[in-house]
């Protein structure tokens, strides 16, 4: 069997994962670094990203009011020491980028333009037109070129993490072109794989993400947190999910019911203001504006389609000029997708599947509790997401933690021995298992697409925007089954070139382990926060639920949940106030907690 090795592992080449290797790079030059990803780094999911990232750059702005709007805006299940660093150090790395050649959108005076983002009082989304994470994302990799030490394995797939006494020593890999299943060993590896929309049947993710990062640690022995937070971005495409970026909103558009009302008046969001940025309404946080479209529905006032009931986005007042100087892809992929151009008509949209608040438990440097095993990006849960994302906090939390856990990991290396010869044995028997379970199995029933369909439709239905326990035992009882079901999955092709059967059963049997542990963690969690509704208990419960889940993988294959006490330094836990109530300066932000106190 074939075999590489390298001091610093990347798994995952999107904006996190690049970021990390330029990072561990900079710290010490003389390591040897491999970015493992299984498409083109620059087809890596952060491409698509469209509306910016967050940091303070504007003199009405602070860190104070962004580590708040982030705090209560994931209401306060974020580890606020973790969020102070975050926003801390997100102007710096946003900077950074612009000095690689991140060509942000400018005032005509020249400085740096930001928007308004949903959640947040003061405009601090800095955003390249509306296409920032293919600019990012171009600009991270085109700085990796230039250092040495950094080697790439563009498509190729990881199966598995080679763990010897609570050590990560490296991955086995699948080159996609070839077939070859190989060892890739390392010092330190880093997961920065992205999250697992594709879990859920109507998702604004691309088909590679499946929760492969998230899996691979589970199954090594990390444990998972906060995975019952998934969340609902309010204005996709009702066919495709294509995501309508939060910019729109940003830029003045409008949600309307089938009425022509614009309904998130009726939700404590605020109400129709000159001034949308400290008023919150379209731009109020996306677990809110996720439930309010079903509680629209629920009255009758959507209007049906054949993908389902959808509402109206309303750009048409914004003008051409606007539209197509800052929300030109916006434009492109209603003409593209819809046939409909927003310049002149309604754009019809509805919730879809978009982000994981939860991931792989690291701390604040991305490191989990297996020694040499970091991640960073959406992969992982540094708990600054808490129960509901801020619009355009991921993009920055890509690069801050990102760096943190290139710096960690590079620092790490720099001290360890490489792996022995139990690393080899460990990567021969992830081959034969490769090679009886899918390659060469004779028999079996099951087909990948039948079993994907079916999980899907039954976390969909058990774990959706809103959740009870009937509905999410039931779908913890299916998933149980089609595990089971997967044991005796077959497939017709057994070549080993470009094999993407193969490839799709490996994916489905990670998004198997990632739906278990969402609705564990659901059924748990006996109360409503963020984007986790239970109808079966609609209060936020503090005194027993102000805490992480985490979820650990038992050696028979189930699951069990444990509870890690949320840090609170500076700001106590209260209610989640939107619209005119929303306080508009530090002074009125509730600081009651002693710093260094934990909740």
């Amino acid at each position: 069997m074939d075999a590489s090795s390298h001091d610093v592992l990347l798994v995952g080449g999107g904006g996190a994962g690049l970021r990390a290797a330029i990072a561990a790079a900079e710290v010490n030059p003389k390591l040897s670094i491999a970015v493992v990803s299984k498409v083109y780094p620059m087809r890596s999911h952060t491409v698509s990203a469209e509306g910016g990232a967050a940091g303070v750059v504007k003199g009405d702005d602070s860190l104070d009011e962004h580590a708040y709007d982030t705090i209560s805006g994931g209401d306060w299940l974020c580890d606020q020491d973790a969020v102070e660093a975050f926003v801390k150090e997100a102007p710096q790395e946003l900077l950074q980028l612009e000095r690689w050649g991140c060509p942000w959108s400018r005032e005509p005076d020249g400085h740096i333009a930001v928007r308004a983002f949903g959640g947040m009082k003061r405009r601090r989304t800095w955003f390249a037109a509306d296409k920032t994470g293919f600019h990012m994302l171009h600009t991270l990799f085109q700085t990796t070129l230039k250092f040495d030490p950094i080697t790439r394995y563009d498509e190729w797939f990881v199966t598995k993490l080679l763990v010897d006494d609570g050590r990560v020593d490296g991955v086995v890999a699948i080159e996609l072109m070839s077939g070859k299943i190989q060892a890739i060993t390392a010092k330190a590896v880093i997961l920065c794989t992205g999250g697992c929309g594709r879990v859920f049947p109507f998702t604004t993710n691309a088909n590679i993400k499946n929760g492969d990062g998230m899996a691979l640690a589970y199954r090594a022995g990390a444990s998972l947190k906060d995975m019952e937070f998934v969340q609902y971005h309010p204005t996709g495409l009702p066919f495709t999910g294509i995501l309508i970026t939060e910019a729109a909103r940003a830029e003045g558009g409008y949600l309307l019911n089938k009425d022509g009302y614009r309904y998130l008046q009726d939700y404590n969001l605020g109400k129709p203001q000159p001034n949308p940025v400290m008023r919150s309404m379209e731009l109020g946080p996306r677990d809110r504006l996720s439930q309010a479209f079903v509680m629209e529905d629920q009255k009758g006032r959507t209007l049906a389609t054949p993908y389902g009931s959808v509402v109206h986005l309303d750009l048409r007042h914004l003008g051409e000029k606007i539209i197509n100087s800052k929300l030109p892809f916006v434009r492109e992929l209603c003409l593209k997708y819809q046939n409909l151009d927003p310049v002149k008509e309604l754009i019809p949209v509805r919730p879809v599947v978009h982000y994981m608040m939860g991931g792989v438990s690291t701390d604040m440097n991305g490191a989990t509790p297996l020694a040499g095993l970091y991640a960073a990006g959406e992969v992982a849960c540094v708990s600054i997401n808490g129960a509901n994302r801020l619009g355009s906090n991921s993009l920055s939390e890509c690069l801050v933690f990102g760096a943190r856990a290139g710096k960690a990991a590079a620092l790490y290396a720099a001290e360890q021995k490489a792996a022995d010869d139990k690393a080899m044995a460990q990567a021969n028997d992830e081959r034969k298992r490769l090679e009886a379970q899918f390659l060469h199995k004779q028999g079996g029933r099951e087909r990948v697409a039948t079993i994907r369909e079916q999980m899907q439709k039954a976390i969909e239905k058990s774990a959706g925007i809103y959740r009870e326990e009937t509905s999410l035992a039931e779908g913890a009882n299916k998933l149980f089954e089609l595990q089971e079901r997967y044991q005796d999955i077959v497939l017709d092709d057994r070549s080993r070139t470009f094999n993407t059967e193969l490839e799709g059963a490996l994916e489905l049997g990670f998004m198997l382990d990632v739906a278990e542990s969402i609705v564990q963690c659901a059924l748990h969690r006996t109360e409503s926060r963020g984007a986790h509704q239970r109808t079966d208990f609609p209060a936020r419960d503090d005194e027993n639920f102000l805490a992480h889940s985490l979820v650990f993988r038992k050696p028979d294959g189930s699951s069990r949940v444990e509870y890690l006490p949320v840090k609170v330094t500076r700001w106590a836990p209260g209610e989640r106030v939107y619209g005119e109530q929303a306080p508009e300066s530090p002074q009125q932000i509730p600081q009651a907690v002693p710093a260094g106190r934990a909740g």
